[in-house]
């Protein structure tokens, strides 16, 4: 029940969270019972804050402070921009090397405000596999690296499908035709993990870098990709 530990000091960690796992109870958790962050004050035997969260199907680094003052530090850390978010996700198509897609946002339901949003995307790998799509004997897909300038709701998601490259397992902004073709190979996870979270130590300067592995499903998509592995990825020519 424990979750891996990739960070740990007197101040703060910063832990593996599993895809599926909510992160703190909410409107949305309709009778679920078993949170992150309760595991966490109880693996860690003291109160957590939360600096940030991941959508309940995310996998990958989560950043938690054991006081309020480290936990509003930071907090201004990544309002400032000054912590690195990396992504992985998996999505269909073969997208451009490297581009950037700038589109405002809402902040989901009961929220129509609409905000900047800006997400950074640069290609890894290709595949194409034999699966049948849309007319074509068959389909493409590429691993994809995200790193956001913006934090808004469900924002890597929303922007692939913005770009028409859906997120492989996003039942909520994906394509159900691809989904399908992923759960028949026995992938049954929505393929975005936070790969790697980078910041200085708010009291010490100290850099911090957490780097998280994909799990056995993740690590089975990857293995799709030629050249890839599942504590790495060879970069696609060109893809800058």
């Amino acid at each position: 029940m424990e979750l891996p530990v990739l960070h740990l000091d007197d101040n703060l960690a910063v832990v593996d969270k599993p895809a599926g796992l909510m992160v703190h109870d909410s409107a949305l958790a309709r009778g679920e019972t078993d949170f992150a962050a309760d595991r966490l004050r109880e693996q860690f035997g003291r109160p957590i804050f939360l600096v940030h969260r991941l959508d309940r199907a995310t996998s990958g680094c989560l950043l938690l402070a054991f006081d309020r003052d480290t936990a509003s530090a930071l907090g201004k850390v990544l309002m400032s921009r000054e912590v690195e978010k990396v992504y992985w996700a998996i999505c269909r198509g073969w997208p451009e090397p490297a581009f950037t897609i700038d589109h405002a946002l809402d902040g989901g339901p009961g929220k129509p405000l609409k905000k900047p949003a800006v997400t950074h995307f640069r290609r890894l790998a290709c595949a194409e596999l034999e699966l049948p799509s849309t007319g074509f004997p068959t389909s493409r897909y590429a691993l994809m690296e995200a790193t956001l300038d913006t934090g808004r709701y469900r924002q890597i998601r929303r922007h692939l499908k913005h770009a028409s490259h859906h997120l492989i397992g996003d039942t909520s902004h994906g394509d159900g035709r691809h989904n399908r073709s992923f759960r028949m190979m026995g992938i049954h996870r929505m393929l975005l993990h936070a790969r790697r979270l980078a910041f200085a130590h708010p009291h010490t300067g100290a850099r911090i870098e957490a780097v998280a592995p994909p799990d056995a499903a993740f690590a089975k998509a990857l293995a799709l990709f030629d050249g890839a592995a599942a504590d790495g990825v060879r970069e696609v020519p060109g893809a800058g």
